[in-house]
Parts: C-alpha cells; sequence; structure tokens
C-alpha cells in the first residue's frame, strides 16, 4: 500500500495535521496511516501569522521528525516558499516527504495557475514519487469562487502532473459532487461541522484533512484548563503524563538508532 493507494480505498483517507512530534506520536497511536503537518500550526507555535512563507525550516525539521514515525508523512507546503518553480522542487526533494500540499495563493491573492502549474511540473519532474496535492484557494479566499474558475484550475494542475486537488472553503454538496464527477484525481476538502466523513465519502471525496484544527481546538482546552482553575471550576482529565513521557521516551529511542 502506497501513499497514493490510500487515496483510492473504499472510504477517504482521513489526514490529521500535527504541528509538532507530541501531536504526531497521538494521532499515530490511533493508528492513523498517514499524518500531514499544518503551516498555521507551525506558524502560529512560532510567534508568526499563516502563509508568510516563515515555516519553511521548521516544516523541514517536522518532516524529518516525522520520518520515524513509521507512517506517511504529507508537508503543508503554503506555496512553495518561493516563486520558483525550480527552487521548489529542490526543496521537496530536500524535504524527503511522502507527499505535499502546495497552494495556489501567495499573501492572501491567487497567483498565476500557470506558475503554479510549472511548480507541480518541476516537482514531479524532479521527484515523480511524491504525491503532490494541488491546494485550489479560490473558495478558501473567496476570490473567484465558481466552480467553473475551480475546475479550471484543477485541470490544469492534473495536466501538470498533479495527483491530487485539494479544495478548501465551505463548499455545497451540490459543488463538491461537480468537483468529484469533473476532476480526474482524488478530491480532499477540509473536514466538515455539517457532513460526515461517511456523507462526504458518498459524494466522492477520497481524502478529508483536519487542517488546522487540531491546533486550534488545543488552543481552546488549554484555555479551559486555566479558566477552569481561576473561575473555581475541577480540572479537566486529561492523558496522563506518563503516558506521554513513554511515547516520547519510545520516539527518542527510535530516533537515536
Amino acid at each position: 500500500m502506497t501513499f497514493l493507494d490510500l487515496h483510492h480505498g473504499t472510504s477517504p483517507l482521513i489526514l490529521p495535521n500535527a504541528w509538532d512530534v507530541g501531536s504526531a506520536l497521538m494521532f499515530r497511536q490511533e493508528g492513523f496511516p498517514a499524518i500531514g503537518t499544518t503551516s498555521f500550526g507551525l506558524a502560529a507555535r512560532d510567534g508568526h501569522a499563516d502563509a508568510r512563507r516563515s515555516v519553511q525550516d521548521s516544516t523541514e525539521r517536522l518532516v524529518h521528525q516525522l520520518l520515524n514515525l513509521g507512517c506517511y508523512v504529507s508537508a503543508d507546503f503554503e506555496d512553495g516558499f518561493s516563486d520558483s518553480p525550480a527552487t521548489v522542487a529542490h526543496y521537496v526533494d530536500r524535504l524527503k516527504a511522502h507527499g505535499i500540499n502546495i497552494e495556489d495563493s501567495t499573501g492572501g491573492s491567487l497567483i498565476d495557475p500557470d506558475l503554479h502549474a510549472a511548480k507541480i511540473a518541476s516537482i514531479k519532474e524532479r521527484s515523480p514519487g511524491v504525491f503532490v496535492n494541488a491546494r485550489i484557494d479560490t473558495y478558501w479566499l473567496g476570490k473567484q469562487a465558481t466552480v467553473e474558475s475551480t475546475l479550471e484550475r484543477a485541470h490544469r494542475y492534473v495536466g501538470a502532473g498533479a495527483d491530487g486537488i485539494f479544495v478548501p472553503g465551505v463548499l455545497t454538496p451540490a459543488e463538491i459532487r461537480a468537483f468529484t464527477e469533473a476532476i480526474p484525481a482524488p478530491l480532499n476538502v477540509l473536514t466538515s461541522t455539517v457532513h460526515t466523513s461517511a456523507e462526504l465519502g458518498e459524494m466522492g471525496v477520497r481524502r478529508i484533512s483536519t487542517g488546522s484544527l487540531p491546533y486550534r481546538a488545543a488552543l481552546d482546552a488549554a484555555l479551559r484548563v486555566a479558566t477552569d482553575a481561576r473561575d473555581g471550576r475541577p480540572a479537566t482529565r486529561a492523558t496522563p503524563y506518563a503516558a506521554i513521557q513513554g511515547l516520547l521516551e519510545e520516539f527518542e529511542q527510535t530516533t537515536h538508532h
């Protein structure tokens, strides 16, 4: 079973997104066959806003750590951290991830789809085995957010070699079905507050990413612990210290050997 094969199973691939080794270890312990990174989580952890090309080094460092987990690793790659297709391809080659997620926007604006297609083609030429998930930000940014415009970009990216298409944002069932029926590659969407994974699978979705939701939910949980203590409520139960310490000790041994 390859990372590509996971996108063609009987149900959608659920891809949790980690922002550090600890979160990845928890996902792996639950048996997830693949783990992604989250650029938002990494950026926020380091005190930066998302999509500012600030997490190139931290992404590479985390990916190299997660490759020791014995599962597939997909890197949230922002826009490739460069406008140069050759530079982007060089970075992917150095990254050694099983997959990458690369978005067609920079600084909150959609880029020329020809440039994004050139990045994809350059990546696939240098690293043909890497699963390239081409993210289309039309709905995410609310710009050119139509089925027609999104499909035009999707077909261009698949033609350049993209293995999958990711359309984040709020999508109607009709829009999702239009994409899964017209795009000749697995469709990736974000986990939904409206539809279950099974329902998304019935619409033809082949991959569901958690995106930055786990990181943001962790911030909410951390705040609850602090406010419960301040406001006189009992503390929230959590995974015992010893259990997570054990996971980290095992990870250290694996890394050092």
